[in-house]
């Protein structure tokens, strides 16, 4: 269905050649925007139902009941089912401080919740396959447990600004929703999210389009595939200065495996741009001290870094 609309746009519309690299860009936009646009007004659909019964009240509850290892894989689990934007991390971080959650436990919940955006992780199933997804699904827990675990066995509780300890918010009764409100909670929520996103997607896909159209395969799978022992790091480092969710950096993902780059390295700088963005980082600063900012950056950078090298060695003994 999505295949046949972009032939009809870019062939048969413009008039492109099918073999010219304007002909598989134009084809590469018009496919990727409408068979992304559908998935993610399906997709968040039902994933809204299940997220209407973590509301944040509900889930900092929950992640209240827990200390040591429990508390860092709960957080990390409930943070794939309650994604936010760096926008929303300054309420979160607080909410969660001031409700005595440990700041270690904190941190898993705010590292994975970006990294494994649960509507990005259905895309990725269903364009990588099940055996990526899952492996991405996994990856993205254990690099938000390690970080919490580091951070909270670093001691790092004095660098949160000290106004944040001093708020006291009033406990929020947690309402209970009928099955017709969660349907049109989910409605909403489509709504919502996909006007939020949808121009995140069209840069996506339009950078993606211009990478499987114009970009040299041979001078990238030489410098970014799974040969180059430095492309990993080099994509970490190239993707925290860029602010994107993970639902606009499939499309380039996908475009820059299409020519040769390796998929650890691909990945990991998805990683580096949902979770250690400029702008979500700029935004933290306002919660947490630059020393901890520091500590942040270097550990989860650290541990994408190690995904992404673990993802090409996986991918080099298939």
């Amino acid at each position: 269905m999505f295949a046949k609309f972009a032939d009809l746009v870019a062939y048969n519309l413009f008039g492109l050649e099918a073999e010219t690299r304007l002909g598989e860009s134009v084809h590469f936009f018009f496919y990727d925007t409408t068979k992304i646009i559908f998935l993610l007004s399906i997709m968040i659909f039902f994933i809204s139902i299940i997220r209407s019964y973590f509301p944040p009240e509900k889930t900092k509850k929950l992640l209240s009941n827990y200390r040591k290892i429990t508390g860092h894989i709960m957080a990390s689990l409930l943070g794939v089912v309650t994604p936010f934007c760096s926008c929303s991390s300054v309420p979160i971080f607080i909410g969660f401080v001031e409700s005595g959650i440990p700041l270690g436990i904190t941190f898993s919940f705010l590292i994975t919740s970006p990294i494994v955006n649960e509507v990005a992780l259905v895309m990725l199933y269903t364009i990588f396959g099940w055996q990526i997804g899952t492996l991405y699904l996994v990856s993205g827990i254990l690099v938000g447990i390690i970080g919490g675990l580091v951070i909270e066995a670093l001691g790092m509780e004095k660098h949160v600004e000290e106004y944040v300890y001093q708020i006291s918010s009033e406990e929020s009764e947690i309402e209970e929703l009928e099955w017709s409100d969660r349907i049109n909670f989910a409605k909403g929520e489509v709504k919502e999210i996909v006007s939020r996103v949808w121009k995140y997607v069209i840069i996506g896909i339009g950078i993606g389009a211009a990478i499987h159209g114009y970009a040299p395969a041979e001078l990238l799978a030489e410098y970014a595939g799974p040969n180059n022992p430095l492309s990993v790091i080099a994509a970490v480092i190239v993707g925290i200065p860029l602010y994107a969710n993970a639902v606009g950096t499939i499309p380039i993902v996908e475009a820059l495996m299409g020519k040769g780059v390796a998929l650890g390295t691909a990945l990991s700088f998805m990683m580096a741009t949902t979770a250690l963005s400029l702008p979500a980082l700029i935004i933290l600063r306002k919660v947490i001290k630059p020393k901890l900012i520091t500590v942040f950056v270097t550990v989860v950078g650290i541990s994408i870094i190690g995904v992404g090298y673990m993802f090409n060695f996986i991918m080099s003994l298939v």
